[in-house]
């Protein structure tokens, strides 16, 4: 199995403490937490991407850019690049140079994103969206495949035998689909025998597992090898202590923090208690044995191979936040990593562009 620490940048007052840091701190913070990341073990570090409040990650390749730079090991994720708003051929160009800087260590999740404010902001209707998010994915593909693209697009101004630069380093980029709600996304990470990456952070297991379920089966009709299938999945926060007490004990202020924060700005609530969120939620909250157990459960469900977890402190102090990480990858992690398999492709950069001088 393979462990990625990703973060949306939210930019809001600690939950905790009221603190707001300035947005420049925010930034500094992410970079730390990338280099901690690479320094503690994790396969991957990942930034989403938002266009609204309370986020700062509007522009994630700038940020990876940077964490490349900081980094030499890990793998660089978008959690998720919203290629509903996004032209194609700009992302290209910008994926595309990243993935050169970084020495081909990009992997792209794509989604089309969700937040009535970003689709007003860039003109995108809740009608539209999946649609623009097909084509725009289509086209993207093709540019990263073939030197010259002619494509009739609805959402862009068509493209006839286009060369876009820098033609890319590995060949192809490895593109993940994400996917919370939607059938849409399953299926077209299907069609094109795509990994999946399933949100599994707002809900109980049952609507993620579902949509796995289905994104198996629409594999297997487009006729793809069941073998090559990977499925990763998120989380909904992470503390691992020495004892289930400690945790529940840790983790108490934060949650109620987070729960009268979604009371007071409507928010929908799902889990009501800690308990029920340790319980039901995908949330990694508890001993490092409560912690393997319930991996193992939602691989049950999932057979996912790649996990993502919390890369920000998030209330917790940053002692608290470190130790977590630390324990994980010493006596959570490594368990996980001998009973559960890695996806079905080589995780080191694969196809450079060498390899076809």
């Amino acid at each position: 199995m393979k462990f990625l620490a990703i973060t949306l940048i939210v930019h809001r007052p600690d939950p905790v403490t009221g603190v707001l840091k300035s947005t420049h701190e925010r930034f500094r913070e992410v970079l730390g937490n990338a280099v901690l990341a690479e320094e503690l073990g994790f396969d991957g570090f990942g930034v989403g991407e938002r266009h609204e409040r309370p986020f700062i990650s509007s522009s994630p390749t700038v940020v990876l850019s940077h964490v490349a730079a900081l980094t030499r090991r890990i793998r660089l994720f978008t959690a998720v690049t919203t290629l509903s708003l996004l032209d194609p051929v700009r992302a290209y160009e910008d994926y595309a140079t990243l993935d050169h800087l970084s020495g081909g260590r990009l992997d792209l999740i794509i989604g089309k994103g969700n937040g009535a404010a970003q689709r007003e902001l860039f003109h995108v209707t809740s009608e539209d969206q999946w649609d623009r998010n097909a084509e725009s994915y289509e086209v993207f593909r093709r540019l990263w495949r073939q030197d010259k693209v002619t494509a009739e697009t609805r959402f862009r101004p068509p493209l006839k035998e286009a060369e876009v630069w820098p033609r890319p380093y590995q060949r192809p980029v490895r593109v993940w689909h994400g996917s919370a709600t939607s059938k849409e996304s399953v299926d077209l990470a299907a069609r094109y025998g795509d990994p999946l990456f399933s949100a599994n952070v707002t809900h109980p297991i049952e609507p993620y597992a579902e949509l796995i379920r289905h994104y198996r089966e629409r594999w297997e009709h487009y006729g793809h090898d069941p073998a090559d299938i990977a499925v990763g999945a998120g989380s909904a926060g992470l503390l691992v202590t020495r004892t289930s007490q400690e945790a529940l004990d840790v983790y108490r202020p934060l949650f109620e923090a987070n729960l009268a924060f979604a009371r007071k700005t409507g928010l929908p609530v799902v889990f009501e208690t800690l308990e029920d969120f340790v319980d039901r939620s995908s949330a990694l909250i508890g001993s490092p044995r409560q912690i393997i157990d319930k991996v193992h459960r939602y691989h049950e469900r999932f057979g996912h191979t790649v996990l993502h977890l919390h890369a920000d402190a998030s209330g917790l102090t940053d002692a608290q936040h470190r130790d977590s990480l630390e324990l994980f990858q010493s006596e959570v992690a490594p368990v996980l990593r001998r009973d559960i398999p890695d996806p079905p492709f080589p995780w080191e950069p694969a196809g450079l562009e060498s390899a076809h001088a």
